[in-house]
């Protein structure tokens, strides 16, 4: 009797899901990989899915196929739906016929939230797959207005879009400020103003209502819990996303409240050895006694959580998951970029000046340098993401920021004169 060769499931043909392919071949692992995706595509990027796509580019497949089958010798299997899981027997069910594993990476992301009732309504929109971002922006080619219900980072970024296109555009937002759990109160007051100084309408603390519609069925105008009426031809809905894991269900995988897949810092399921996850769908604990979790949505997360699950889904010793969380978004021709801890005790304007489109903001806890927030300065975000890691105390982070601000002046008053 034949004795099949160790195989190693990845559910998720995401970027998490491609890493951890990798992580797992990098790691000497010589075993099958069975790499299974929703979608029609191998694993595509996203981040332009909001930018470059709805400013008519295609988006870019990460890998070619000859990277999946001559380098990493994966099996990929195209839209196919895992269905359900049984950890103890190591079997995925996957579009309800069985498939066997010795372990397994969950990377299967996540799924937009739904707003309301009318959230599968014609004319309304939402923006997670390459499908989503073609039909949006065919929406977006024909439309004079759009309302966006959400002031995230997705919201700002289809705005931005939308603006460029000629549409007139305004964002809903049910809290006070926009970005306030990602930013702070400050600093989410800080970006937001940028909306308007590029004609787009915000309004704050307002929830939508109902939609309403012509005579022959076509969106007319939103309105809006405060009472006033918006002229609209479509509306997108970005107020956030939750972990896809409703096929877990009975699986008996812990999650969390908010539904990811809860992990040990190595990014192993702390309800079964052989269980790993990656990306948006995975929380993990950072500490010891496990009264500290965390769940990251960016791109470099996801990327480096990938890589880590798919080493530690193959290895005997496992690594803890360590990260300085970075995110960028691209607004009105200006990128936004973030690293570390933005919820730190204090948040200081060091360089430039928000209304002047060019800044740097840091955060602190305690007496250390905890997060970095920065608008149009890709250069030095990085540097200071580096000092983050490094754990650098608050003053030495403003003497480094004052030093770069000194050397900047001088090359200018050299430059003039």
């Amino acid at each position: 009797m034949m004795t099949r060769r160790r195989r190693l499931v990845i559910v998720g043909a995401s970027l998490s899901g491609l890493r951890a392919a990798e992580g797992a071949r990098k790691a000497g692992f010589d075993g099958d990989i069975v790499l299974i995706g929703a979608e029609s595509r191998l694993p595509y990027d996203r981040p332009p899915l909001s930018k470059a796509v709805l400013a008519g580019e295609e988006s870019l497949l990460l890998r070619d196929t000859a990277h999946f089958i001559e380098t990493l010798d994966v099996e990929v299997r195209l839209n196919a739906h895992a269905t359900g899981l049984d950890p103890d027997a190591g079997i995925v069910w996957v579009d309800s016929v069985p498939l066997e594993f010795d372990t397994l990476v969950i990377a299967t992301g996540a799924v937009p939230r739904r707003a309301a009732p009318w959230h599968d309504e014609l004319d309304v929109y939402v923006l997670r797959t390459d499908e989503d971002a073609l039909r949006l922006r065919a929406a977006l080619e024909g439309a004079r207005a759009i309302t966006i219900i959400g002031a995230g980072f997705i919201g700002a970024e289809v705005a931005s879009a939308a603006s460029k296109a000629g549409l007139d555009v305004t964002i809903v937002e049910a809290a006070p400020t926009p970005l306030q759990r990602a930013l702070g109160v400050t600093m989410g007051r800080q970006i937001s103003a940028l909306h308007e100084r590029n004609g787009v309408s915000l309004r704050l603390g307002v929830t939508v209502i109902s939609l309403e519609r012509d005579a022959n069925g076509r969106l007319e105008k939103v309105v809006l819990s405060d009472g006033v009426e918006v002229q609209s031809d479509m509306v997108l809905v970005a107020i956030g996303a939750t972990p896809n894991t409703r096929w877990l269900t009975d699986s008996g995988i812990a999650l969390s409240d908010d539904g990811a897949v809860l992990c040990e810092s190595t990014l192993r399921s702390v309800s079964h050895p052989r269980i790993f996850a990656a990306g948006d769908v995975a929380r993990r604990r950072r500490s010891e006694d496990h009264s500290d979790t965390e769940r990251l949505e960016n791109w470099t997360s996801a990327n480096d959580q990938g890589f880590t699950a798919g080493r530690n889904a193959v290895s005997e010793n496992l690594i803890p998951f360590d990260t300085v969380p970075y995110v960028w978004s691209d607004w009105y021709g200006h990128r936004i970029q973030m690293a570390g801890n933005t919820a730190g005790d204090e948040v200081s304007i060091v360089m430039g000046a928000p209304d002047q489109d060019r800044f740097v903001a840091l955060y602190a806890s305690g007496a250390t340098l905890v997060g970095a927030l920065a608008m149009n300065e890709p250069a030095l975000i990085m540097k200071l993401r580096r000092q983050i890691s490094d754990g650098v105390s608050w003053d030495s982070a403003l003497e480094f920021v004052a030093e770069v601000a000194a050397r900047r002046e001088n090359a200018s008053r050299v430059n003039s004169g």
